[in-house]
């Protein structure tokens, strides 16, 4: 029992911390080993903390996220090269989401792409693909000339603060003028009294939000925590896990990697094929293979958004078959949906069956459960008005 005790231990001892790890056990968070990290999962309830997200405002620790800088005279043919989207359209202070893929043109990993200056670039990276994210960045562009690779995934602790009332939150904690920060640029500014944080109107809610990158010691990063929280107070505020970070996520219908993504499917299945400039006048790993499938007609398969119609449901990894109960296709993700208050799902099928409103069903535990595929995303957040 004692030597069980002491693997167990030293199993935990293995997982990588962020510096708010103390904060969130403080807070009596339920933790789990996510991609190797020990991540909180939910506070006080998936479904509260997501409804705060919706209705008020949430807070994520969300540094487990890898950062890597690519600077000099030649970053900006470094990232052509590297990722898909075209980062020449790219102004000095905005982002974008791209991907890596292979050279068969599916997924090494999806990022978001900042441009911090005119030979300066930060690619925001997937955590459970750190290490291999970062390895392959440095065996496709290391040999190039004029750039530098630098990863600062450490030197961060990474908030996201999400929700229609994220901006009041964090207005009242830095000088700088949020509403002047469109979806996808940043600014630098002071928050909290630390000087230089880049502060991102970026997110994986589906609502609006920022994400601020401020430094990664722990009495910092729990001062910080700490005061976004008491600032966002009056408009209900929750410490929100990865739990509710994923049902808001795939209520918006974004892809997370290991589902959605992944080395076994390409950009088209996933259907990303507007993130993927095949003109953008240079080639990129896996562009030859992507743009031979188009020739080829396209993808065969297509991912979609499924609803179920009966009472059921669709869990990762279940069967979607159809009408008669042919095996045709696989659930990617799928939860109840706290806000539309419906059972969904994502699933790849083939492009036959992925008209809206056919008739489809899931096989859980057993049984067939209708579903039919609906329009994506599931949610949609409200557009501005001048009292908001």
């Amino acid at each position: 029992m004692a030597n069980l005790v002491e693997e167990i231990q030293n199993e935990l001892r293995a997982l990588r911390q962020t510096a708010l790890n103390t904060v969130h056990r403080t807070h009596k968070a339920k933790m789990v080993d996510f991609g190797g990290w020990d991540m909180p999962v939910e506070y006080g309830g998936l479904i509260r903390e997501h409804m705060a997200v919706r209705t008020g405002v949430g807070l994520f620790d969300v540094s487990h996220m890898g950062d890597i800088q690519l600077r000099g005279p030649g970053s900006l043919a470094a990232v052509q090269r590297l990722l898909m989207n075209d980062a020449s359209k790219l102004e000095t202070g905005q982002a974008h989401y791209s991907a890596m893929l292979y050279e068969d043109g599916t997924f090494v990993d999806d990022v978001v792409l900042h441009k911090l200056s005119e030979n300066d670039f930060l690619i925001v990276i997937n955590a459970g693909t750190r290490e291999k994210d970062v390895q392959w960045i440095r065996r496709q562009i290391g040999a190039m000339p004029g750039v530098h690779i630098n990863d600062f995934s450490d030197y961060y602790t990474q908030l996201a603060i999400q929700g229609p009332k994220a901006e009041a939150t964090l207005q009242k904690l830095t000088s700088t003028n949020l509403s002047e920060i469109r979806n996808y640029w940043f600014k630098w500014g002071q928050v909290c009294g630390c000087h230089n944080v880049m502060i991102a109107r970026t997110g994986y809610t589906g609502e609006d939000g920022f994400e601020i990158y401020i430094p990664s010691d722990a009495p910092t990063s729990s001062r910080v925590w700490g005061e976004v929280l008491a600032a966002g107070e009056e408009f209900g505020i929750l410490p929100c896990g990865l739990g509710s970070r994923n049902t808001l996520r795939l209520e918006s219908a974004m892809a997370l990697y290991g589902h959605e993504i992944s080395d076994e499917i390409n950009v088209f299945e996933a259907g990303l094929g507007r993130y993927c400039k095949l003109d953008k006048g240079t080639d990129f790993v896996g562009s030859a293979a992507l743009r031979k499938i188009e020739a080829e007609g396209g993808p065969k398969r297509k991912l979609v958004g499924l609803e179920m119609v009966e009472r059921g449901i669709g869990r990762d990894g279940y069967a979607v078959c159809s009408p008669d109960g042919a095996r045709i296709g696989v659930v990617t993700s799928g939860s109840p949906a706290p806000f539309v208050k419906k059972n969904i799902a994502m699933a790849y099928v083939p492009v036959s069956y992925s008209t809206l409103d056919t008739e489809l069903a899931v096989e859980v535990r057993g049984a067939l459960v209708k579903a039919k595929v609906v329009a994506t995303p599931f949610y949609k957040k409200p557009k501005k008005t001048s009292d908001t």
